[in-house]
């Protein structure tokens, strides 16, 4: 059983040096005792006045930290009954990484950052899970640890994949990448003349992501079906046997989640 903590020095004041090292266990057995290798086996972390290794949590704990104590950390699980000695190479931790699911709107630019810590220095690369090969515009910052793809399109959705490895192993984080999209209009309603007992046919027709729904509206008011003369199917409009009242100015309201757009439109009746 093992955990690898890298200790940093935070420069306060040109003479002053602030470190803190924990590891935390949720359980405790008192068969096991806990201990500590500095960078590489067998050099084990020696207790005395500025360093403590708490029996009961496994936490190490240092003070005032020199240049000196900079380094690899590994902790070490013994059971005392079977004498038994439990710990292994430590492989690469990744510090920051992305959220498990990122909406992102379409035509945008997403930076997906992951960086790791580890000794020797892990290297950072980036995958889709799926296997698809990355688009020439997406930029890979290897050292600084950033994907970054600009205008971003529903063949940009996916789950990607931070990968941080060394010579003594990989770690990985994954992350899903959702397309969506306010509405566009596609298709709008003119202002037209019609005479009476005719027929009206509008349509209002937009893309979006989710898909959007339609509501019309007449004079500011919600219209509402009136039986087969009036109907409104997928942002369609239809009004058959016109009369004076159909007369007024029309609204689509085209929505998702994200968005509403409006179009307005005129109707005569002569």
């Amino acid at each position: 059983i093992y955990k690898e903590v890298i200790v940093f020095l935070l420069e306060l004041e040109p003479t002053f040096w602030l470190s803190v090292v924990k590891l935390k266990h949720h359980t405790a057995y008192q068969e096991l005792s806990f201990s500590w290798i500095f960078n590489e086996y067998p050099s084990f972390v020696r207790q005395d006045s500025r360093r403590f290794i708490s029996q009961d949590t496994g936490n190490l704990y240092i003070a005032k930290v020199e240049r000196s104590d900079v380094g690899n950390y590994t902790c070490v699980v013994t059971n005392t009954v079977t004498k038994t000695r439990v710990h292994g190479p430590p492989t690469p931790l990744i510090e920051v990484h992305f959220p498990e699911i990122i909406p992102v709107a379409k035509g945008s630019t997403v930076k997906l950052e992951c960086f790791a810590l580890g000794n020797p220095v892990p290297t950072v690369s980036w995958r889709r899970v799926d296997g698809i090969p990355f688009h020439r515009k997406v930029d890979s910052f290897k050292t600084s640890g950033v994907l970054e793809i600009p205008y971003f399109q529903q063949d940009d959705a996916g789950t990607y994949e931070c990968v941080a490895e060394n010579s003594r192993g990989k770690n990985a984080v994954r992350g899903k990448l959702s397309f969506y999209a306010s509405p566009h209009l596609l298709e709008k309603p003119e202002d037209i003349q019609k005479p009476i007992d005719e027929v009206l046919a509008w349509e209002c027709k937009a893309s979006g992501k989710p898909k959007p729904s339609y509501t019309w509206l007449k004079n500011g008011e919600p219209l509402e079906a009136m039986g087969d003369r009036v109907q409104v199917v997928n942002g369609v409009l239809t009004i058959s046997s016109l009369t004076l009242s159909d007369m007024g100015m029309y609204q689509c309201v085209a929505g998702n989640k994200h968005g509403e757009l409006y179009t307005n439109a005129e109707l005569r009746v002569i």
